[in-house]
């Protein structure tokens, strides 16, 4: 079974407005305003031609940050983890699709209608669970592939979990389309907007405690274990496997249980769990998405 954290009931499939860290909450009321993160005014920009290649990174040659390609590399190799290509991401550059949409026809002055303007919009997608996405390209090559007319905006990583945060969407997309996507999760979005380091829930051992310790009220749970969830992993455009990535349930939680249980005993024990986790503010922040497992104890 799977499901993702919720502030209520842990069956819901959605994640409740969350009060943002203050820092956070501070960075997002200063966008949208007259001047990108830079202090450089939008007015005039037509972010086209020379002006929609590279801004705030005047020496970019638009090729991928030299420290992610060697995270990504490493993973690839099984020298690596995913942690690392996501702590690649806190000083790294990557890009923004932006596309033109047509404004609504308005009434001016005497009647008459003004002409249609075209506004830029950041581009979201729907994941395969129905999720908004934000896609981010490592390169300025790798977005043009992916959508020609998008129109790259350089920003900072940081700056691109910020904008994700924002539009609602709780997956950063990175290379959509390319050889190696990359997908990082709800929690490590908000790990890089915050600037903080991140631990996959897999290998995080304070959560590991508290996920046994809300056990400790079962007894007929003799003990719990976590371990990788079935979609870490990424798969290349050519099939390969990466230990890392993926977008699927990240974390699995094995709960070892009394011999003798019939099914309404065990529905019982993991409804009551996953009502006790999803009100673990621990839990909440650091999974993005779990599978259940049940076994018998050892006798």
């Amino acid at each position: 079974m799977e499901h993702r954290p919720t502030g209520g009931n842990a069956a819901d499939n959605h994640v409740p407005t969350r009060q943002l860290p203050g820092h956070i909450a501070a960075a997002l009321a200063g966008a949208g305003g007259a001047t990108d993160s830079a202090g450089q005014p939008w007015a005039g920009r037509s972010l086209s031609g020379e002006d929609a290649t590279i801004h705030n990174f005047e020496d970019d040659d638009g090729t991928p940050e030299a420290g992610y390609l060697a995270a990504l590399a490493a993973l690839e190799a099984g020298d690596g983890d995913e942690a690392a290509v996501v702590a690649s991401l806190a000083t790294a550059r990557v890009f923004v699709p932006i596309i033109a949409t047509l404004a609504e026809e308005g009434e001016g002055a005497g009647g008459l209608h003004s002409d249609k303007q075209a506004d830029m919009a950041l581009v979201t997608l729907k994941a395969p669970d129905g999720r908004t996405a934000m896609p981010v390209f490592t390169s300025a090559a790798s977005l043009e592939a992916w959508h020609p007319e998008a129109r790259p905006v350089a920003v900072y990583a940081a700056r691109a979990a910020l904008s994700a945060v924002a539009e609602g969407a709780e997956l950063l997309v990175l290379d959509p389309g390319s050889a190696i996507t990359f997908v990082v999760r709800r929690p490590a979005v908000w790990a890089l907007a915050q600037q903080r380091d991140w631990t996959p829930s897999y290998a995080d051992p304070e959560l590991a405690r508290n996920l046994g310790e809300a056990a400790v009220g079962f007894p007929a749970v003799r003990r719990v274990e976590i371990h990788r969830g079935g979609g870490v992993a990424a798969v290349t455009a050519e099939g390969r496997q990466l230990p890392g990535g993926g977008s699927g349930p990240e974390l699995r939680v094995v709960l070892y249980l009394e011999d003798g249980l019939d099914a309404a005993g065990v529905q019982s024990i993991v409804s009551g769990l996953n009502n006790a986790w999803a009100r673990n503010e621990i839990f909440a922040e650091r999974v993005d998405s779990i599978e259940v497992k049940l076994q018998r104890a050892a006798q």
